[in-house]
C-alpha cells in the first residue's frame, strides 16, 4: 500500500482499515510520509469524517507510535482533566495542583495553542525556566514525589500526536471530531491516567459552536476512553465569552496564581470547582458533589493548593520568585486602555474575536 492510495480512499469517503491507519501514522512519525501527504489525509478526514471504529483505530495507532506509562504502583489514584479548548481557559493551572492537594495523582499531558485557543504548555512555559519536556523517568518520579506533573507530548509519549497536532494548527483541520478525539485520547491513555474528566466547550469560542456537535464530540471521547478501559465523564461548559479576566499566556498564568491564592473570578472558579468535584466523585473520594465542593473550597482557603503549585513549579525548574511575586515579571512596552464613550455595563465579549486577536498579537 502507499500513502497516496490511503489518501484517495478517504477522499472518496471509504472506511480505512487498521493496517492502512497504522501504515500512514507510523510512516509519518518515521519521516517516510511527508507533511504534504499527511496534510492531504487530514483534510480528507476533515471533510469525509470517520466512523467510530476508524476513530478508535486512529487513537490506537497514535498511542502505539510511542511508549505508554504504567502508573499502577502509585499510592494515589491517577486521574486527569482535559479541556477541548477555549479562550482564557486557564483551568488546568488551577485544577492540577488543587486536585493533587486533595489527595489524587494528576498526570497531565497537555498541548500547545491550537487555532484561536491558548495552550496549557505555553502558559506554563511563560514561567521562566519551567520545563514541560520531562523524561519518562522524571515524569513518573514527579508523580511519586509531588502527586502532579504537567508535561507535553514527546518523542517517546504520543509522538504521532505531537507531529499531527502542529500540522492541524497550520492546515485548517483543527475542528474535526475524529482528529480531536484521537489527539486527546491518545495523550490521556499514553500518560497512564486511569480516569478522565472532560471539559467539553461549546459556543462562540469553542471549536464546535453548536451544542449538537459538542455533544457528539463528548460521546465519542467517552466511548473511545471506555473502549480502552478508562473511566471517562464529561461536563459541557459554555465558551461564548472568555473565561476569567485575562487572555494571553503570562496574563492567564498570573490569574491562575491569584485564583490559587483565593482570588479567582467567579466564572473561572465555578468551572474549576465543578470539574474538581466530578474528579473527587469519580474516584470515590467523595460521595456527592456538595461534599466535594466543600472540600475543595477548604483546600483553596487553606493555601494548600497554592503551595502545591509552587512545589510543582520548583520541581520542574520554574522560577518560584516570579510565582510568589508576579508583579516582578517583565512588563509589556505597549499598553493601551480603552475607555467607554458612554455609561453602562458590558453585555458580552466575543470569545472568538478575542482569541483570534490574542493569537495575532502572539499573546
Amino acid at each position: 500500500m502507499t500513502a497516496e492510495q490511503i489518501i484517495i480512499k478517504k477522499r472518496n469517503g471509504k472506511e480505512l482499515s487498521e493496517d492502512e491507519i497504522k501504515f500512514i501514522i507510523n510512516g509519518f512519525v518515521d519521516g517516510e510520509v511527508p507533511d504534504y501527504q499527511m496534510s492531504a489525509l487530514l483534510m480528507a478526514i476533515y471533510f469525509q469524517g470517520m466512523n467510530f471504529e476508524e476513530i478508535f483505530l486512529l487513537t490506537k495507532a497514535m498511542i502505539e507510535s510511542g511508549e505508554t506509562v504504567n502508573l499502577d504502583h502509585l499510592e494515589k489514584f491517577p486521574i486527569d482533566k482535559h479541556s477541548t479548548g477555549g479562550v482564557g481557559d486557564k483551568v488546568s493551572l488551577i485544577l492540577a495542583p488543587l486536585m493533587a492537594a486533595a489527595g489524587l495523582a494528576i498526570p497531565m499531558m497537555s498541548g500547545r495553542g491550537l487555532g484561536h485557543s491558548g495552550g496549557t504548555l505555553d502558559k506554563l512555559e511563560s514561567i521562566p525556566g519551567f520545563r514541560t519536556n520531562l523524561s519518562l523517568k522524571e515524569y513518573v518520579s514527579h508523580l511519586e514525589k509531588y502527586s502532579v506533573a504537567m508535561i507535553g507530548q514527546s518523542q517517546k509519549i504520543a509522538p504521532a500526536d505531537k507531529k499531527i497536532y502542529a500540522l492541524r494548527d497550520s492546515t485548517g483541520t483543527v475542528p474535526s471530531i475524529p482528529l480531536v478525539v484521537a489527539s486527546i485520547m491518545s495523550k490521556k491513555i499514553a500518560e497512564g491516567a486511569k480516569a478522565l474528566v472532560l471539559d467539553v466547550k461549546t459556543g462562540k469560542g469553542a471549536f464546535f459552536v453548536s451544542e449538537e456537535k459538542s455533544l457528539e464530540l463528548a460521546k465519542n471521547l467517552i466511548a473511545v476512553g471506555e473502549r480502552f478501559g478508562m473511566t471517562v465523564s464529561a461536563l459541557m461548559t459554555l465558551m461564548d465569552q472568555p473565561l476569567g479576566n485575562s487572555v494571553g499566556n503570562w496574563l492567564e498564568t498570573r490569574e491562575a496564581i491569584q485564583a490559587l491564592k483565593g482570588n479567582g473570578a467567579k466564572d473561572l472558579m465555578d468551572v474549576t470547582i465543578a470539574l474538581g468535584a466530578e474528579m473527587l466523585c469519580q474516584t470515590g473520594q467523595e460521595s456527592n458533589h456538595k461534599k466535594a465542593i466543600s472540600k475543595l473550597s477548604d483546600i483553596l482557603s487553606s493555601g494548600k493548593a497554592y503551595q502545591t503549585f509552587v512545589t510543582m513549579v520548583k520541581s520542574q525548574g520554574g522560577d518560584v520568585s516570579i510565582v510568589n511575586n508576579p508583579d516582578h515579571y517583565p512588563q509589556s512596552k505597549y499598553k493601551r486602555d480603552f475607555v467607554s464613550k458612554k455609561d453602562g455595563y458590558v453585555d458580552s465579549i466575543d470569545a472568538l474575536k478575542i482569541g483570534v486577536l490574542a493569537t495575532e498579537l502572539g499573546a
